[in-house]
């Protein structure tokens, strides 16, 4: 399998930066006149993907939570999305927000990146926040079987502030040391490594060390929160400077929103798309 870094590229660069989220909230699937089951979970995600592609989005994340709250059913049934995600080609990025340590981590590693595992995806989430390096376990298999990850540095949620912007006793922030690391990962990697960075699209602004790493990640960068969470298209540019082209956008909800009707998603999938092709994203 060809790395995830250049299969995403290759997505990009040919459809759009758009990542079509796919959150089965009960809301949600109540909005699309589904009744909350794993089953419905299968449609919900299967017509998500489908629109993704119908609408030129290079990749869907799915939710992983909101598919483990049916238990083993849910998990049936996200194994069932991702499959589907697979059979037709579209890049999926699993978002799980993993991260320990040790045998644990392999374990973690083993479910979602490693070939022939039922909950394989092409990438996944990760949580470096028992130090990046207990990650080693993910980023290995991830390097052995061409998957990739992201690794949460800036996310969206304003309670990640606390610990994303404290300052180590280097006097680089915390987030700023994630990209740091993901850039050293990453390091002569064409056209871009398979390591990624998640930074919201709601943080407004990078401290200015993060603003100069971000420029060297040579990675792609996950940036959730576009529309219902409050993050506009706008404000990327400004965000991720020099860095826009490595930037794959998530939004969720707001294409979500535009269901059941599938002209209808496909049509907020293709707004979405052609507002960042405007911004050159």
């Amino acid at each position: 399998m060809e790395p995830f870094g250049l299969r995403l590229h290759t997505k990009m660069a040919a459809c759009s930066h758009l990542c079509v989220g796919i959150d089965p909230h009960p809301s949600i699937l109540a909005d699309w006149g589904l009744a909350d089951t794993p089953e419905n979970l299968v449609f919900f995600g299967r017509s998500l993907i489908d629109a993704a592609q119908a609408g030129g989005a290079a990749a869907v994340k799915p939710q992983s939570a909101l598919f483990e709250r049916h238990g083993s059913g849910g998990i049936g049934a996200l194994e069932k999305v991702l499959a589907y995600g697979a059979e037709v080609d579209m890049l999926t990025v699993l978002d799980v927000k993993r991260g320990d340590i040790g045998s644990t981590m392999r374990g973690y590693a083993e479910a979602y990146l490693a070939d022939g595992s039922p909950l394989a995806a092409d990438a996944v989430t990760l949580s470096p926040y028992l130090g990046f390096g207990a990650l080693r376990p993910a980023l290995e298999l991830a390097g052995r079987t061409g998957r990739g990850v992201f690794v949460l540095a800036f996310t969206s949620n304003p309670e990640g502030t606390a610990i994303q912007r404290a300052v180590t006793a280097s006097g680089l922030g915390v987030g700023e040391s994630v990209i740091r690391d993901v850039a050293e990962t990453n390091a002569g990697a064409a056209p871009m490594g398979s390591v990624g960075v998640v930074i919201g699209a709601t943080v407004g602004s990078l401290p200015p060390k993060g603003a100069q790493l971000i420029t060297q990640v040579n990675g792609p960068i996950l940036a959730p929160g576009l529309g219902a969470q409050g993050g506009q298209v706008e404000d990327l540019g400004r965000l991720f400077g020099r860095a826009r082209d490595l930037v794959l956008v998530t939004s969720a909800r707001t294409i979500a929103g535009a269901g059941p009707d599938p002209e209808r998603v496909v049509a907020a999938i293709r707004h979405s798309a052609a507002n960042l092709s405007f911004l050159g994203i």
